[in-house]
């Protein structure tokens, strides 16, 4: 039985119990979940092995890769600047980039990024991997893309360049990276170990991610696109999803932007892309700061010097909330998620997991990884975890504790 360390508040036990049935159950290897009510912390657990290799445990400060989680970070910093009257979502980007008009991109809003409507999931041609960590390479080539579809009229998950999009935007309204923003303006007044953008002596402290059953997500992609010789019932679904995962299919070509630069597991676990900004995708943290952060984003939340914190305000979450889209994702094998202002919203085959209120909001991360917040019940939460499983929306580990602490503060 693996030992679980941490803590939780009366009235939370059955969170605990969850976390701890995920491993006697074989489904965790290492992996700390926690939660932020009405400001406060109400759970924090960690357990397990950061390192199946060298056996290195789980401890309180270890970070891991949270993939697309990333993506609420980002949302948060544009957001906050809407708030503060710095960013109109509602401008064309070009207002604030204009060098983004090539390809007849001009009436492209900044509204139009956040809800993964510019029609900009991937990026023609090859790019290697120093120019794809380099930053300006990969905005200059999506200043020149041509959409993939006629930007504001339907929507597809950005799974890598919305980071570079947005980040770009706030890169010159605040003349600082979008992961200097973010530690600037939210992490850091809130303490959260949450980084996009590794500082170098934090590496020692990042869990090695494990692949599932059946590999990474990497792998477990490129099986379903090699077809079946056995299987006549696989072999048809497999038909039904080659616009999406064959060699040229949407999701595959948005996984791998920028130009195949991060196709393969071994690019997500090398220092160097940990240590570079990709907004949308290598944010670096433990469950404690997703909690911390989302629970700041619905709460006032105590920071270690100075008076009460709040990312965004009531009116801000608000209007963040305001459904954006509607219908089949053209990139994400045609699923009912649905956003708001870069938010994954509790609406289509997220709500169906009852992961809180109508108004939940937050961002899944590939493998499993989850920060996520309710508004009306003050909660916020953060699953991190290092056994990788394939899904856009978590798994049961992760849903499981949700539900259990949805229970534990009278949620639905």
């Amino acid at each position: 039985m693996a030992k679980i360390n941490g803590w939780v508040a009366p009235g939370f036990e059955g969170v605990r119990d969850v976390f701890q049935g995920n491993f006697d159950k074989g489904a965790e290897d290492g992996a700390a979940f926690a939660a932020y009510h009405r400001g406060q912390k109400v759970v924090d657990l960690w357990g397990g092995v950061a390192d199946t290799t060298s056996g290195r445990p789980w401890d309180e400060d270890t970070i891991v890769l949270t993939y697309s989680t990333t993506k609420g970070a980002t949302a948060m910093c544009a957001n906050r600047l809407a708030e503060q009257g710095l960013l109109n979502v509602d401008a064309p980007v070009a207002q604030y980039w204009p060098e983004f008009t090539q390809a007849g991109k001009d009436a492209v809003t900044v509204g139009d990024l956040l809800a993964h409507r510019a029609g900009l999931p991937w990026i023609d041609g090859t790019m290697s991997f120093d120019d794809a960590l380099a930053w300006d390479p990969v905005v200059e080539a999506l200043a020149r893309q041509s959409p993939a579809w006629e930007p504001g009229t339907d929507h597809g998950y950005h799974a890598v360049t919305f980071g570079y999009l947005v980040g770009e935007v706030v890169r010159r309204i605040t003349g600082r990276t979008l992961g200097t923003y973010f530690q600037e303006e939210i992490a850091g007044p809130l303490n959260a170990d949450w980084y996009i953008g590794l500082p170098a002596a934090k590496e020692h402290r990042v869990a090695r991610l494990v692949p599932g059953p059946d590999g990474s997500p990497f792998d477990m992609l490129g099986n379903l696109g090699a077809g079946s010789e056995i299987d006549p019932a696989m072999d048809q679904l497999l038909a039904q999803l080659a616009p999406y995962i064959g060699p040229d299919g949407a999701l595959t070509k948005a996984l791998e932007a920028p130009g195949g630069a991060f196709s393969s597991q071994e690019a997500w676990d090398d220092p160097r892309l940990h240590a570079a900004e990709i907004p949308a995708a290598n944010g670096i943290c433990d469950a404690r700061s997703l909690a911390r952060v989302y629970g700041a984003c619905v709460s006032d939340v105590a920071r270690s010097v100075g008076g009460p914190f709040r990312v965004l305000s009531p009116d801000q979450v608000d209007k963040a909330l305001v459904q954006q889209t509607a219908g089949p994702d053209r990139v994400l094998l045609g699923m009912d998620i649905q956003w708001g202002m870069g938010f994954m919203l509790n609406v289509g085959i997220i709500g169906l997991t009852g992961l809180g209120g109508p108004r939940s909001f937050g961002h899944f991360g590939m493998g499993g990884s989850v920060g996520w917040a309710d508004p009306d019940l003050e909660l916020g939460l953060g699953y991190v975890m290092n056994r990788m499983s394939l899904g856009a929306t978590g798994d049961s580990r992760s849903a499981d504790l949700i539900h259990a602490t949805l229970a534990a503060v009278g949620g639905v």
